[in-house]
This record gives C-alpha cells, structure tokens and sequence, in this order.
C-alpha cells in the first residue's frame, strides 16, 4: 500500500470512529436519500486533518472533535447590525427557530420554509437543491465538513423567490449556552429575473458548522450580507456554494470581529455567459483570533466577472488565512477575474499566511491576483500626526481606509456605512 493510500485509510477509520455515536436526522424521503448521499460523501473523503492540503494553516481538529469547546456567551452592549432596516426577521438561539421572536414567514414573491418542517415531508421542491451544490463542490478540492452538515443539519431556511423581493430576510443567530454544537443548513433558490437580499448576523452556537446553498437563475440577482457574531470564544466553520445561470449577479460580503477560529468558504461557479460574481469580507482581530477565508471560483461562460476582496487587520498575535482560486476552464473566453488579499499587521507578534492561485485554460481572459501583508505606513501615519491627529485616532483612520475597498463591495449604501461606523466605534473602543 502507497503512502497516499495508508494516509486516507486511517483518515477513513479515524471518520468512521467519530461518526460512530451520530445518528441521522429523521425525515421524509427526499431529505433520507439526501443525508445519506452526504454521508456516503463524508465516509469516502473522511473528515479533515492538518496534512490535507487545503488544511495546512487551520487546524481542524477543535472543529471536528466529538465535543465542542465551550464558549462563553459575550454581550457587546451595543443595537444590533441591520436593526435600523426594514426586514423580515427569522430568529434561532443555539440552532433552534424562535418564533416568537421571528416574523411570519408570509412575504411577496418569496416561499420560505424551516428545514426541519420541510424535511418531514415526502416530496418538496428542496430536493432539487439541498446537498446538490454541496457534492458538486466537493470536485476538486474536498470540503467533507459540509458534507457533514448536509448529512446532520438539524434545521434551516429554504427560500425560492419568484419575483423581486424589496424587503430583505434577516436571518438572526443568537448563542445562549456556552456549549451549544450546531448545524445549519440554508437554501435560497432564485427564479429568472428575481432579486433577493439575504442578510445574516450572530455569533450562533459555541461551535458552528452552516453551509448556505444558493441557485440563481438567468437574468436574476443575489445580494448577501453577515456578520458572524462578537463572541470571543466562539469556533465556526461556515460554506457558500452558488450556481451561477446567464446574465446572473451574486455577491457576498462577511464581517468578522473576535471569535477564536472561523473559517470561511466559498464555492461559487459561473456555468453561463455574463455572470458576475463578487466575494469579499473584512476581518478584525486581536489575540486569540484565527481566521482563514478559503474561496474557490469555477469560470465556464464567456465573459464573465470574478472579484475577491479580503482584508484582515491583526493584533496581538491574531492569525489571518486566505487561500483563494481562480479556475478559468477551456472556452471561458473573455473572462475577468481579480483577487486581491491583504492583512494590516498591527504588531510583530501577529501573522498572515496567504495561498493566491490562478489556473487558466482558456486564452482570451483578464486574471490578476495580489498578496501583501505589512505595517501601517510610517509616511501615511506621519502626515496625519503632523495635522493634530491624536496617534490612535490617525491609526483608526488608516485602518479603516484599509478596509474600505472591501466593504465598498456592499451594494447597499446605507448597510455599508452602518459597518463602517460600527467598526470606528469598536476600534476607537480597543484604542481606548
């Protein structure tokens, strides 16, 4: 037996020994076939340890433990995101739907339905879509802990809009026991030609695992916003896996502040002509902080856009990741794909582990990506103290002016500058 070989058999027997003491989620027909395709998955990948590729600069073991670690539950003290916006509002504390603080879930040109509702039911338009992003993401790079999520979801949100939706769904995570293992899994399907905004925010459980499955269809749109929660402790892994159709528009933008580890993924593939997609997200952190943004964007359709855009700011011996790719396939003509991920390194103890690729099989495309990590600009800093700028102060500005070609990715000008403010008050607070 090869060494490759006798690495994934004892990865196998190490899942096989995890999985041992789970059980699947009952459930209807279409959601039992589904579940166990994801833990069909799950067996063959196994579950994922530091000598995986993708795995070299997070370890994954706090995430795949029997136990979760537990997490104090943190109260900021301050409005939450999004509460100035009119919003439907869908609410779950430690995985579990509130309805009583929840909307109804009754809103124009949208359907929306709770997973563990949908689940129980023999056929739903769900089975089209639940886990089906998911396995066609797992090619070529696995990504088992979403096949983990598709397998033991608990519940969700199911959404298919049919139209333009003006009023965004606000899904609200709250984390209220400092040992709360969770797993979520959304669906949003996007019909021709509708217009949807999906917003997220809440640290949600002490441990975490979401993945967010999104369908969009021609000619419609998809507009996404989250914040993952101020819990110092907190541990999450999250994934987005999109289909792109022709003419079609996704973007995404997350906000990270504290957290001991997250890591982000993102999935998104362009399988027609003119799609854009755009993923970005801002990172802050201080200490005991590890962050790692994975993005992987498939270009099938002529003259299609790509952009990622992440920006970290470390301190205090904070961890950034970024490990991002841009696959142009053969016909991809006309393609233009831009990625671009810096960290602002705010101390010496501090560091940023950065993993750009591009991989192009087509011969008429635009592709660029960039890395860079550093200190705060002597000059730049210099200037503002010459000016009266107290040294604190001059360092917020230039932090957040660091940060500002991400979240100028935010369609939404009011949300956008909600996260900037919200951003000077907790720097100004730290500096303080």
């Amino acid at each position: 037996m090869s060494r490759a070989a006798a690495a994934l058999a004892a990865k196998r027997e190490e899942t096989e020994m995890r999985l041992a003491g789970l059980t699947l989620p009952g459930g209807g027909a279409w959601a039992t076939e589904a579940r166990l395709g994801a833990m069909a998955r799950l067996r063959e990948m196994g579950l994922p340890n530091r000598r995986d590729e993708y795995w070299r600069y997070t370890d994954p073991k706090l995430l795949v433990d029997e136990a979760a670690p537990e997490a104090a539950v943190f109260d900021p003290k301050e409005t939450p995101l999004f509460e100035g916006i009119e919003r439907l509002k869908i609410v779950f504390v430690d995985g579990v739907f509130d309805a009583d603080a929840s909307d109804s879930l009754d809103e124009e040109a949208i359907e929306i339905t709770l997973l563990s509702e949908a689940a129980g039911r023999d056929i739903h338009w769900a089975k089209s879509l639940y886990g089906v992003l998911e396995a066609r993401g797992q090619t070529p790079v696995a990504r088992p802990l979403a096949a983990l999520n598709s397998a033991m979801a608990t519940d969700g949100v199911l959404i298919r809009v049919t139209g333009r939706v003006t009023r965004p769904v606000s899904i609200i995570y709250r984390h209220d026991q400092t040992n709360s293992d969770v797993c979520l899994h959304n669906l949003v399907q996007i019909e021709k030609g509708g217009d949807f905004t999906l917003l997220e925010n809440g640290p949600a459980a002490a441990r975490f695992n979401k993945v967010l499955e999104v369908d969009v269809a021609d000619g419609a749109a998809f507009h996404h916003v989250r914040a993952q929660g101020r819990d110092h402790e907190r541990h999450a892994v999250t994934h987005i896996f999109a289909r792109l159709g022709c003419e079609s528009l996704f973007k995404s933008f997350t906000l990270t502040v504290n957290g001991a580890l997250t890591r982000n993924e993102a999935v998104i593939e362009l399988t027609s002509d003119d799609a854009v997609a755009h993923v970005a997200g801002a990172a802050v952190g201080d200490g005991k902080f590890h962050h790692d943004d994975t993005v992987f964007i498939t270009h099938e359709g002529e003259r299609c856009e790509s952009r990622q855009v992440f920006k970290k700011v470390l301190r205090n011996g904070a961890t950034g990741v970024f490990q991002g790719k841009i696959l142009v396939k053969a016909g991809a003509q006309k393609t233009d794909g831009y990625q671009i991920s810096q960290a602002l390194l705010l101390d010496g103890d501090s560091q940023f582990l950065a993993k750009p690729e591009l991989e192009i099989y087509a011969d008429d495309v635009i592709c660029s990506h960039g890395s860079t990590s550093g200190a705060i600009d002597d000059e730049a800093l210099f200037y503002l103290r010459s000016r009266g700028v107290p040294v604190s102060e001059a360092q917020d500005l230039l932090v957040l002016a660091f940060l500002a070609e991400a979240i100028d990715e935010i369609e939404d000008e009011t949300i956008a500058a909600d996260i900037l403010e919200r951003l000077q008050a907790w720097l100004a607070r730290r500096s303080g």
